[in-house]
């Protein structure tokens, strides 16, 4: 069977996506590749204390939460590429600030300056751009498995990089990866002819109000937050546990990670299908919380010696990262029509909030009280999420879909309303400025002929 050409990515959507996406890995890898190694190769920086370490790992996360938002608006207006060159060579910049530094506090404030180049939004903006409707989910989920493998690869590199290049030689790398994701920008990803206004994509003013005011969504970035508090504290103290009580050189805590890592993307992936499949996705999300505190546990009573701590770390990996990757979706999922890039955007925020917040929480607790208090403190912020994720309620099984109208469906009053009333059909909005309509629809038991009847009877139902 023959797949038509507008079933398959053209040859320019492709680029945009492979291209835009190795953007995101590049710059998610100078992130992520000094959380390994910041807690044990730190403390020889000039005035390092566990605090500032710990303010050190964290501090990207304060400038990525307040300027995503607002960069992603400014795109809206200038234009994508101008911003996302503007954020790459800030990020570069940050990087050799840190790679410069002989203190503690020249690498804090190189963190600061590296997450000052939020260009997440503009990023996801350029791509919906560069994509037609069909196409656009796969092409974000090409981003998404990007940042997943990034985690993942600077996880293992960030400690092999450093051991051989030291703190300044990795964060050169990081520059080096922010200048190619500019070469990959200018010359592989193509250029747009249109902006376009995608609530799916991008922050919409008018979605922001429900966003902040809808139960479950709040539940989810309250989550995200957490988890990502957790990340950032457990890494101010998990490397040092290796070095302390298992006697592991830091030169060699690449194989921990390596093994976790590759023994969770495997273990998380029967619970995501039982949880999509059996439609338990709260069930899941509750035992990968409670699994992540029961860990926090584990580190505080059992930690001492290598093998329990590489145990701890891979069931904290299969939790982290079954998490991950479960909560973007139930954003989607739980989030109204036309409004999934707000809500995206808010969560995002909360994401990075969330990793500043930890790793100046961990960095403090470990001052003042040492690694059992970090790994306390994390179990305390899991019971507390626990209990708040308990009160949500199981998600809507729904996918999105967007469907441009024609300015006589535009003016044909109660089509929206219409929809609603379809079986299966949950929500649905008209956006005025986007000549589009927005639709949530449970797949399962979507009455599919009465949905086409509607839209083929509005004068003016389109192409998706």
């Amino acid at each position: 069977m023959h797949t038509s050409p507008s079933e398959r990515m053209s040859g320019s959507e492709t680029r945009a996506a492979s291209g835009l996406a190795l953007v995101f890995a590049f710059r998610m890898l100078g992130m992520f590749m000094v959380l390994p190694v910041l807690a044990t190769y730190g403390m020889d920086l000039a005035g390092a204390t566990p605090a500032l370490i710990g303010l050190a790992i964290g501090a990207y996360g304060l400038t990525q939460a307040v300027l995503q938002i607002p960069f992603g608006v400014i795109s809206d207006r200038i234009g994508r590429r101008p911003v996302i060159y503007a954020g790459l060579v800030i990020f570069a910049l940050g990087s050799i600030l840190a790679a410069q530094a002989d203190s503690i506090w020249g690498v804090i404030a190189g963190r600061i300056l590296q997450g000052a180049g939020a260009i997440s939004a503009a990023v996801m903006a350029l791509l919906s751009d560069l994509t037609r409707e069909q196409h656009r989910t796969k092409a974000m989920a090409m981003i998404g498995m990007s940042i997943g493998l990034s985690f993942a690869v600077a996880m293992v590199v960030g400690p092999l990089l450093t051991s051989a290049f030291g703190l300044s030689g990795l964060f050169l790398a990081t520059a080096g990866l922010a200048l190619l994701g500019i070469v990959l920008v200018a010359f592989w990803v193509p250029t747009s002819t249109v902006t376009l206004q995608h609530r799916e994509s991008g922050v919409a003013r008018q979605a922001m109000g429900a966003t902040l005011r809808h139960p479950d969504l709040l539940r989810l970035d309250f989550g995200i937050f957490v988890l990502h508090a957790i990340l950032m504290a457990s890494f101010v103290a998990l490397p040092l546990a290796l070095v302390e009580r298992a006697g592991l050189p830091k030169e060699q805590h690449w194989w921990v990670y390596l093994t976790a890592l590759l023994i969770s993307f495997v273990g998380m992936i029967p619970f995501i299908i039982y949880g999509e499949k059996k439609r338990k996705m709260k069930r899941v999300l509750l035992g990968a919380v409670a699994t992540l505190m029961l860990t926090e546990l584990f580190f505080w009573e059992f930690g001492n010696t290598l093998r329990e701590l590489v145990t701890g770390t891979v069931v904290f990996f299969i939790a982290f990262n079954l998490l991950e990757a479960s909560l973007p979706s139930l954003i989607s999922k739980v989030s109204p029509a036309g409004g999934k890039g707000t809500a995206m955007g808010v969560y995002s925020t909360s994401q990075f909030l969330g990793a500043a917040m930890g790793g100046i929480l961990g960095g403090w607790l470990f001052q003042h009280g040492g690694l059992n208090v970090v790994f306390l403190g994390c179990a305390a912020l899991c019971g507390l999420w626990l209990a708040i994720a308990v009160t949500m309620r199981e998600p809507p099984y729904v996918t999105s879909l967007r469907l441009p109208l024609s300015p006589q469906a535009m003016a044909e009053a109660g089509l929206s309303e219409r929809l609603k009333a379809v079986p299966g059909v949950t929500d649905a909005v008209v956006v005025a400025e986007e000549a589009a309509i927005y639709i949530k629809l449970d797949t399962e038991i979507l009455d599919r002929t009465s949905l086409e009847h509607l839209i083929n009877q509005a004068p003016a139902a389109c192409e998706a």
